[in-house]
């Protein structure tokens, strides 16, 4: 590999001249710089990532550790992370397993944002006793260099179970998501809550793992058994489209015999037919927000975690009427 020693060996000046070349020092004048840039191009210079690092200290790079569920949920999401660290001259790498949890202490990158239910809580919480800045999207906890940024998923969820109650006596349904998922676990423990309040409501629980395959699982059972009408909250979109896709192979009626809703507001969720009732938020917004949040934390400030709120989308997945 090239370094600044084979750059200043033909050029004819010292390593120190080449050094303020390359990062525009105005210890060198123009004339050389251009002279010592062709140079390094010619010869096809990289520059040495972890040497800047040690002198700079930072490498303005944040990381965002991702679960992949798969599916259509992440594109807004890192737009709105992408474009904000942008704004405050960041980068951003996804990582996703446990060997690219060694970024952070390996400083190769500045701070961490993290949607992942796969990287321990106790892990982050060391790292951040560390000094390393932390934003956590899914989960609760308590550090001076950790912030979070979460959904309102009581305040969505509760909207769901009031939206599918109205003028509704029978069965329903729910769909989780993966156990080990915080927004899937409040989700469903805010559901139970709230069918709970009004004794006369039959819940059936339904596995789910936030896929259109468990959707279409899903589905089949409730074909299965079904005798009267019946209200499903499917705990996101993804399993509500498994769902449309069953049924539309049966004689089952969607916002009449099986009345949907689900939560996420996808883009494919207003073209379904009939258009799929759902739970709003502003995915750009989370990313955005968690941005924003780590580069106060970076910057030295104390980070106020955040509530990112919901909203209901009405649909004749819900009612025909």
């Amino acid at each position: 590999m090239v370094g600044i020693k084979d750059i200043a060996k033909k050029a004819g000046v010292s390593i120190s001249t080449v050094s303020y070349a390359l990062n525009g020092s105005p210890k060198v004048t123009e004339k050389t710089r251009k002279r010592i840039m062709t140079i390094a191009n010619e010869l096809n210079y990289i520059p040495n990532m972890a040497a800047r690092t040690l002198k700079t200290r930072e490498t303005k790079i944040i990381g965002v550790y991702l679960t992949n569920y798969g599916g259509i949920f992440y594109g807004t999401l890192l737009e709105g992370l992408t474009q904000t660290l942008y704004k405050h001259g960041y980068e951003l790498i996804a990582c996703s397993g446990t060997t690219t949890h060694r970024f952070l202490p390996e400083k190769m990158i500045d701070g961490a944002i993290i949607l992942d239910a796969n990287f321990p809580s106790e892990e982050i919480i060391n790292y951040a006793g560390r000094g390393h800045k932390i934003v956590v999207l899914d989960r609760e906890l308590t550090h001076e260099n950790v912030c979070q940024v979460l959904l309102d998923n009581k305040g969505g969820a509760t909207l769901a179970i009031d939206y599918l109650s109205t003028n509704f006596t029978g069965d329903f349904y729910v769909v989780t998501g993966p156990e080990d998922s915080y927004d899937a676990r409040v989700r469903l423990e805010t559901a139970k809550q709230e069918l709970a309040r009004s004794g006369d409501k039959t819940a059936h629980i339904i596995e789910g793992d936030f896929s259109e395959e468990s959707g279409e699982n899903a589905a089949a059972i409730i074909a299965k058994n079904w005798k009267a009408p019946v209200s499903v909250f499917a705990l996101n979109d993804n399993m509500a489209i498994g769902m449309y896709r069953y049924f539309a192979k049966t004689e089952l009626e969607i916002g009449k015999d099986v009345r949907i809703i689900g939560f996420d507001n996808t883009d494919i969720s207003e073209y379904l037919v009939p258009r799929l009732a759902t739970i709003e938020y502003s995915k750009y917004k989370w990313g955005a927000v968690a941005a924003d949040k780590l580069v106060e934390l970076l910057e030295g400030g104390k980070a106020e975690n955040e509530i990112i709120y919901t909203t209901r989308i009405s649909g004749p997945s819900v009612s025909n009427n």
